[in-house]
């Protein structure tokens, strides 16, 4: 029993330093951007699976987040990632977003999970430029997206966003259901070298860094 309990504590301090702000910051959100041109050009490799254009063309804004899920015994949920807003002007820079939890259960394994969110209302654009927290559900409706080329452009959406995941490892799929989204205000300030609020990156008033181009581009053509 003693074994457990260390076993416990030892999975608690892993997770929780993951969850911490610093390993993030060391690599800059530059890599996370990076990583968001990475997961859309997997996501659209699969035709029958991808993410319609008409989706895409219709979209108010996307999140992208990579999310971690593992644990023994005491299971930890580490997210890291962006959320990018349409402006009149073309979309704009990126804001640091994250996500993590910590619960208990008997699993063993780690997945790694990549999310790309639809943001299909102006709303949903405005309750994660105006609030440090966002609720899956709660605060805006999700939906699982619809997915192949031949969806039309017509098409209504059904929820203030609709959510698409790919995963790997040893848990089942993750859902987004419940979970809440935070701004990372600290890498937003490294990123852009001074205070930024998400209000400000995601109408376009801050003009988007060089490292956002090709994010920039690969959305532009939709």
């Amino acid at each position: 029993m003693k074994n457990i309990y260390i076993i416990i504590i030892i999975t608690i301090i892993v997770i929780t330093t993951g969850m911490n702000e610093t390993p993030a910051e060391a690599k800059g959100l530059q890599d996370q951007v990076d990583q968001a041109v990475t997961i859309l050009e997997r996501f659209q490799n699969i035709p029958e699976k991808s993410i319609p254009p008409a989706v895409l063309k219709n979209a108010r804004g996307l999140a992208i987040i990579t999310v971690l899920k593992g644990g023994f015994i005491v299971s930890g949920r580490v997210g890291r990632g962006i959320v990018i807003a349409r402006t009149k002007d073309g979309w704009s820079g990126p804001s640091a977003i994250g996500t993590g939890g910590i619960g208990f259960g008997l699993q063993i394994g780690g997945q790694v999970s990549e999310f790309v969110i639809v943001l299909n209302t102006d709303e949903a654009v405005k309750a994660f430029s105006h609030k440090n927290n966002v609720a899956v559900g709660t605060d805006l409706s999700a939906a699982a997206g619809p997915i192949g080329r031949s969806i039309g452009a017509d098409v209504t959406p059904l929820a203030a966003i609709y959510t698409y995941s790919r995963s790997q490892g040893l848990f089942a799929g993750i859902s987004l259901e419940g979970t809440v989204i935070t701004t990372r205000a600290k890498e937003n300030t490294n990123y852009y070298g001074k205070k930024v609020l998400p209000e400000e990156i995601l109408s376009g008033k801050i003009k988007p860094p060089s490292g956002a181009e090709k994010l920039i581009q690969i959305l532009s053509k939709y």
